[in-house]
């Protein structure tokens, strides 16, 4: 095995679940600041926001872990986002009215085309009667044989 690859400050710490109070004693590299004294011996403290004793897979409970404030400011973006749609919506229904057609032409507008009445449909030219006949030459019965 290769030598000096481990790291030196390996040593046993204690993680805190702050939702709760429940820690662990075990062994890591983390750097802590703060201490905290367990079964007589003073160890390195490292505070988590969750953990297996409070996390809702594992508890079964469902309740909201809101530490740093995320399910408040996301309520209050919400908020303000539903008021600014709502504000829109009341701008676009105080739109102004459309200008009269003599009130364009005034201003010098070009007015709006007028809608055309529909037409017949062009009428189809049927084929001369001789075209008929040679395009069907006519039937010879039999009682003509």
């Amino acid at each position: 095995m290769k030598k000096d690859i481990h790291p030196k400050d390996y040593r046993p710490v204690v993680f805190q679940d702050s939702n709760n109070g429940t820690t662990y004693l075990t062994r890591s590299t983390v750097a802590a600041e703060e201490t905290i004294i367990v079964d007589g011996a003073e160890y390195p403290l490292v505070k988590v926001h969750i953990s297996s004793s409070s996390h809702p897979f594992f508890t079964g409970e469902e309740r909201i872990v809101d530490i740093e404030g995320r399910v408040d400011r996301f309520k209050a973006r919400r908020e303000a986002a539903e008021k600014a749609k709502e504000a829109l919506k009341a701008k676009a229904a105080k739109q102004r009215p459309k200008k009269s057609q003599a009130e364009a032409q005034k201003l010098g507008a070009k007015p709006a085309p007028k809608p055309q009445a529909k037409s017949a449909p062009p009428k189809t030219e049927s084929k001369p009667e001789e075209l008929k006949t040679q395009d069907n030459p006519p039937k010879e019965s039999k009682a003509e044989e």
